[in-house]
């Protein structure tokens, strides 16, 4: 039974995502018929009979469900549909967007590899040298925590204005290449340096390490036998990070000009050419879940067709921890201060002088309309901070729930993990319009499945332990069994998680905030800042870098409150070991 509801659950999923993709035209709420009429036929007055007969030109008035079968009835025939602006084909410029897309992705990911490996370099030589440590990576929270589409125009401004080395916009050869492929890579680039540190800190406490140590054995041996121990474990959320950078992609292709996938959806969504939109959709979500699917076969690969056993928990020491404090309050404190001292100012009032540099009386200088940025920063946080803990905390609640249905939620988990914020957010975005909920409700869709996924997998490990194995036999019941013994010792492990995943959910709204499919002017939400500031960032830099300074900052408090959370031993820790071939006391393999 267990196969079949898990593919059940999956084909369910798919055919969902499919039949909301192919209906946008319907459910989108708005007159396409006028789009087109106003694009194609600019000397036509609007009339019922011209629309009408637009309306019958692109099948409108067949209903959902046709729309639905000529949309895929075409895409399996590789017919995409024709452009309702342009009046041209869709899927020749689809593929070449997707060329640009997948070019742009691999040198992003070929940038994240080498940051990611400079910032594991530290924890291998504290773990070869016979004192593993787990540090607050503050350089890899603060890439983490800088949105790509910040990135983007500081790299823009560096690399192609002042330094003049690279080409600003566009995609005329390689030369156009590095400065995208750094705005992604360097966030990504910092999560899997942290999620790859954690990860051999954690190896290096197990006992083959000092054995082969004490052997004899070289450092490249050992540390290379470190990293193999250390990558299956975290290649689940490796998968993660390259699927997401198909949605960092978007912001920056439009920063960059880039006759990219993200840029081609983005520019459909906002003119209403929805062919071109669902074309845009649809090879996004292929693109995603080809990049998923290349990182599970590599870590299947990894794991030589065997479960990987758990590693331990990586501990800092007593100073890591004193560090970690330092900053967690540190960050904490600042946080409120300026959150404080801007909900005592007006956020709307345009009482200052344009771009006002920062001074006594304007701590954080002026935006372009001449309004007090402390203010706007400080009431922005109550919209941006306060909407990703209401959808993280949403998200932990389904999360949890789902994941006690493990086989029934496998095929959403695994659609919601493929999908990135932003290309649900250009979805939602086109049936509810752009504003604050509409971000929010975009989000959540997706961020509740690695959380459903992560107490799924606790669960699993839970059920193991011997004692909880024995309750059944003693006539504990099912819903007890659940709820007394198994969530207790999930949750902590799950809302952890959560709390961890709180600043990517603040850039997440951020990233559609700037992309115009989240909050609208005059609102203070962070995200929009960032946006109207991009574009004074060489002459008023404060602009961009208030906003940007305040997301680091919720980004650091959590990662660093996080680590000091104590850790309750796992149920699973009394089961017996699962040993796979090669890894233990002689290490792995």
């Amino acid at each position: 039974m267990r196969l079949p509801l898990a593919a059940a659950s999956r084909a369910a999923a798919v055919v969902a995502v499919a039949g909301v993709v192919a209906v946008l035209p319907w459910l989108s709420g708005r007159d396409a018929a006028y789009t087109v009429l106003r694009a194609r036929y600019a000397d036509r007055e609007a009339t019922p009979e011209a629309l009408a007969a637009v309306r019958a030109e692109l099948g409108l008035d067949r209903g959902p469900l046709g729309i639905a079968v000529d949309w895929l009835s075409g895409v399996l025939r590789g017919d995409l549909g024709t452009s309702w602006i342009s009046g041209r084909p869709v899927a020749p410029g689809t593929a070449e967007a997707v060329g640009v897309s997948l070019t742009l992705t691999l040198a992003a990911l070929a940038v994240a590899l080498v940051v990611a490996a400079l910032l594991v370099v530290p924890a291998l030589r504290a773990a070869l040298a016979g004192r593993p440590r787990a540090g607050t990576g503050v350089t890899a929270t603060v890439l983490v925590a800088l949105p790509e589409f910040l990135l983007a125009t500081l790299l823009l401004l560096v690399g192609a204005v002042w330094l003049g080395w690279f080409p600003p916009y566009g995609w005329a050869g390689p030369g156009h290449l590095p400065l995208p492929a750094l705005a992604l890579g360097l966030p990504a680039g910092g999560l899997l340096g942290r999620l790859l540190a954690t990860a051999v800190t954690a190896a290096a406490t197990e006992p083959w390490v000092r054995t082969w140590l004490l052997s004899g054995h070289g450092a490249p041996a050992t540390g290379a036998a470190l990293l193999r121990r250390a990558l299956p474990s975290v290649a689940g959320q490796v998968g993660l990070v390259v699927v997401g950078l198909t949605g960092g992609a978007v912001a920056v292709e439009e920063v960059f000009a880039v006759p990219g996938l993200g840029r081609l959806t983005l520019g459909a969504a906002s003119s209403q050419d929805l062919p071109v939109l669902q074309a845009g959709l649809l090879a996004l979500l292929v693109l995603a879940a080809a990049l998923g699917g290349a990182v599970a076969v590599l870590r299947r690969a990894l794991l030589g067709g065997a479960a990987a056993p758990a590693l331990p928990p990586a501990l800092p020491p007593a100073a890591g921890r004193r560090r970690d404090r330092t900053l967690a309050l540190g960050a904490a404190l600042l946080l409120a201060t300026v959150v404080v001292a801007g909900l005592l100012r007006d956020p709307y009032a345009s009482a200052h002088p344009r771009l006002a540099p920062p001074s006594v009386s304007l701590p954080f200088g002026a935006d372009a309309s001449g309004r007090d940025l402390l203010a706007r920063v400080g009431h922005g946080a109550v919209s941006t901070v306060g909407t990703a803990l209401l959808v993280v905390a949403v998200c932990t609640l389904v999360g949890l729930l789902l994941g006690c249905l493990p086989r029934l939620a496998a095929g959403p988990v695994e659609v919601g993990n493929a999908v990135p914020p932003v290309v649900v957010g250009l979805v939602v975005g086109a049936l509810l319009g752009a504003s604050v909920p509409a971000a929010a409700l975009a989000v959540g869709l997706v961020s509740w499945a690695p959380l459903a996924a992560h107490a799924s997998a606790l669960l699993e490990e839970a059920r193991r332990a011997p004692y909880v194995e024995v309750l059944p036999l003693l006539g504990v019941g099912r819903a007890r069994l659940l709820l007394v013994h198994l969530l207790p010792v999930v949750a902590g492990p799950v809302v952890r998680h959560a709390a961890l995943r709180v600043p990517g959910v603040a850039l997440a709204l951020a990233a559609l905030g700037f992309l115009g499919l989240g909050a609208r002017p005059p609102s203070p939400e962070w995200g929009l800042l960032l946006a109207e500031g991009s574009s004074y960032v060489e002459r008023a830099p404060w602009t961009v870098l208030a906003p940007a300074g305040a997301l680091v900052l919720v980004a650091v408090a959590a990662v660093s409150a996080t680590s000091l959370a104590p850790r309750r031993p796992h149920a699973s820790r009394a089961a017996p070991a699962r040993r796979r071939p090669g890894v233990g006391v002689g290490g792995p393999g």
